[in-house]
């Protein structure tokens, strides 16, 4: 697998696509914060990380607004081959500020609204709304 990230993204995409109540991601500590940060954002209810066997996974359960999943796209950006890099002043803004983008920092992993707050730019991981 070249990209573990955009795994993550297209199986929680195909879940909500189905309906399903949760989803199982592999385990990585850059694919736990980024859940994390979906779970404190609202898009996701809750994650867990289990272990079975010798495998490490995490499963998020999904939130629904009726038949509709919160998380109408996410979209993988900065990739292996072409990085997407931005600084403070100019991280994206996603969906007019309805969105949320996950920008990878020195800091840690957090949204455009933390990294804008603490004046920090970093590689953009995904946009999500």
């Amino acid at each position: 697998m070249t990209d573990p990230i955009a795994d993550m993204i297209i199986r929680i995409k195909n879940a909500q696509l189905v309906c399903l109540e949760t989803v199982d991601i592999p385990h990585s500590k850059i694919k736990e914060e980024m859940v994390k940060l979906l779970a404190s954002e609202g898009y996701i209810a809750k994650y867990e990380v289990l272990k079975r066997m010798a495998k490490t996974f995490i499963r998020a359960t999904l939130k629904y607004d009726g038949r509709a999943g919160l998380i109408q796209d996410i979209k993988r950006i900065s990739k292996p081959g072409l990085r997407v890099y931005a600084d403070s002043a100019k991280l994206p803004k996603v969906q007019r500020g309805f969105g949320s983008a996950l920008i990878s920092t020195s800091k840690g992993i957090m949204t455009d609204e933390m990294a804008r707050q603490q004046k920090i730019g970093g590689e953009v991981l995904c946009y999500i709304w």
